[in-house]
């Protein structure tokens, strides 16, 4: 059995040592760079870049309950209002990363998507082709001020990505009551689409 020099296993050691305590020194900056995220701003109907991609929320609907599909006899009823976010992506050459969307609110109110709808993130097609689909969130009315949608990037190491804001146009508690007050009574979650880009 051949031992390794002692000079050898103490610059291993030392290497594993270093890369331990520089994880450790500073786990939040690691993990969670939010100074590495250069932020994409933009409001409904403007297409916003995302890498060589584009990324749109298209339309903005306020309703009472959901369907899943148009066939659907049971409508999903809630005591607050449902948010429905139509998104319309294309993709470029380079493949992005997924995006994690959430609804936030001035009054603090963060809200995710209902996975069982169309899915709970936004997604890409192959390079070249364009998806649309729609995001729905549960929402409380009394607190839509100020409302804003964050996709945020799923990243698994620290590069430099895009957090994208989409400004949902709600300025006031006035605005919101109108919208709340004008919500259908229904709304059917279209089917994703995937199309040629152009």
């Amino acid at each position: 059995m051949k031992l390794y020099r002692p000079a050898t296993v103490l610059v291993g050691v030392l290497f594993v040592l270093m890369g331990g305590l520089t994880r450790l020194a500073t786990p939040d900056q690691v993990y969670d760079d939010k100074d590495n995220l250069e932020v994409v701003r933009g409001t409904i109907g403007e297409k916003l870049e995302y890498g060589d991609s584009t990324v749109e929320v298209a339309r903005m609907k306020f309703a009472k309950a959901f369907l899943e599909r148009a066939d659907d006899d049971k409508p999903v009823e809630t005591n607050g209002v449902y948010v429905a976010l139509e998104w319309d992506t294309v993709r470029g050459t380079k493949k992005p990363n997924n995006l994690n969307p959430t609804l936030t609110a001035d009054g603090g109110s963060v809200y995710t998507p209902i996975g069982a709808t169309n899915g709970d993130n936004i997604g890409f097609a192959e390079p070249g082709f364009g998806s649309t689909g729609a995001l729905v969130f549960e929402v409380n009315p009394a607190d839509l001020k100020g409302l804003k949608l964050t996709l945020e990037p799923t990243m698994f190491y620290n590069v430099l990505g895009s957090v994208i804001e989409v400004d949902l146009g709600i300025p006031s508690e006035d605005i919101a009551q109108q919208l709340v007050d004008g919500a259908a009574a229904q709304y059917v979650i279209p089917s994703s689409v995937q199309r040629v880009a152009g």
